[in-house]
């Protein structure tokens, strides 16, 4: 697994790893409708590897906000960014965030509970 893992955070009070990948063909994906579920140009959560694998998100944002967006509290696995241009910054449990850039996701090893989005029309973190 840490062959996978590109980039781990260690958060105030707990230990989280966090892997950011690139969506492998991201453009054939858009082409074709949607990334694991996951049409463009949304942010999609997947509650678990299983929901992950069937495509099936709980949840999806797409709109541009100046404030975070409140995301339902629960326990989130996979964050996939679809958008080809903008960020999304990711509100952890603990009130820290991490950033998301254009066509990536992010894998979190312990369900780790994301509280809040906001997209940003930025092309970078």
């Amino acid at each position: 697994m840490k062959s996978l893992v590109r980039k781990a955070a260690a958060l105030a009070g707990a230990s989280m790893a966090v892997a950011t990948l690139s969506v492998a063909n991201a453009s054939a994906a858009h082409a074709e409708g949607s990334t694991n579920g996951c049409p463009y140009p949304y942010v999609c959560f997947y509650v678990d590897e299983h929901a992950w694998n069937a495509g099936t998100p709980i949840t999806k944002y797409r709109d541009v906000t100046s404030s975070y967006q409140t995301v339902r509290s629960r326990p989130h696995y996979h964050v996939l960014n679809t958008r080809n241009d903008d960020v999304a910054y990711l509100r952890l449990q603990d009130g820290s965030s991490i950033c998301l850039a254009p066509n990536t996701e992010t894998v979190f090893s312990n369900a780790y509970s994301v509280t809040g989005i906001r997209i940003s029309s930025s092309s970078t973190c």
